[in-house]
């Protein structure tokens, strides 16, 4: 009897030991634990240690640390009619843990798929040239209507960057044909503008010539000189008819 008693204690003790080894519960810093009693929402614990009821209490573990998640290269076709690739990554993490457990089933795999629907959505609403150089307020309207969206389930999406737009190679070759186009426009636009500024100094010195006669001799003189610097044998120097009229005019003898 006294050995069946024992063979009772320590049923009870093992009973026991095990009860108390499967209800506490330690829960890291960046963890918490959204707790079920029968079934219904009773609270979120943690970190630290807890203490749930077996059988009674069911916990789910939550981590709190931010995510980074690769959205996948999504096939888009921009305003214009272009077909690119775009590939992003998003970063967001749960600040409601009983919403991302209670109103989505996975919200990982919710929030990859919600993301890319968004990417595919936004991105078409813009052309490619908006695609190309405006993308941090591309980023900016993806990162807003993910967080609107994500709000119900307890997540907050703290940033969203594009990383790559993939285009074919013919669009490259007109795209670069593009640009050269509009830097030869460019450079024709600079040297008609640098003549326009060098015909409106030409006729503001013209002017200047004109009001005294005898600067037009002696810029006549200093071009001479100039031309006499020449290490040539031969000179050809175009003399004026009004540089000689002061000596034609004058009178014999005087």
């Amino acid at each position: 009897m006294y050995y069946s008693f024992n063979i009772g204690l320590s049923a009870v003790v093992i009973i026991l030991l095990f009860v108390v080894f499967n209800a506490i519960k330690i829960l890291r810093e960046y963890q918490r634990g959204v707790v079920f009693t029968l079934g219904r929402f009773t609270s979120v614990k943690g970190p630290g240690l807890v203490f749930v009821v077996p059988v009674l209490q069911q916990m789910v573990r939550v981590d709190l640390r931010v995510v980074t998640m690769d959205v996948p290269s999504q096939d888009v076709i921009s305003r214009d009619n272009v077909s690119v690739k775009v590939n992003a990554v998003i970063y967001f993490r749960v600040v409601a843990p009983e919403k991302a457990i209670i109103q989505v089933e996975r919200y990982l795999e919710a929030t990859s798929q919600l993301a890319q629907t968004t990417l595919r959505a936004v991105l078409g609403k813009h052309e490619l040239d908006e695609m190309l150089s405006e993308r941090e307020k591309l980023n900016i309207d993806v990162q807003t209507i993910l967080d609107a969206q994500t709000d119900s389930w307890g997540i907050k999406v703290t940033n969203v960057e594009i990383k790559h737009i993939d285009l074919n190679e013919s669009m490259v070759r007109a795209i670069a044909r593009q640009a050269e186009a509009e830097r030869e426009r460019r450079a024709k636009v600079i040297h008609a503008e640098g003549e326009k500024q060098a015909a409106q100094s030409l006729m503001e010195a013209a002017e200047i010539l004109a009001s005294q006669p005898l600067a037009i001799q002696l810029r006549y003189l200093q071009t001479l000189t100039q031309v006499a610097g020449d290490k040539s044998s031969t000179l050809v120097f175009p003399v004026p008819v009004d540089l000689l009229s002061t000596f034609l005019d004058k009178k014999p003898g005087a």
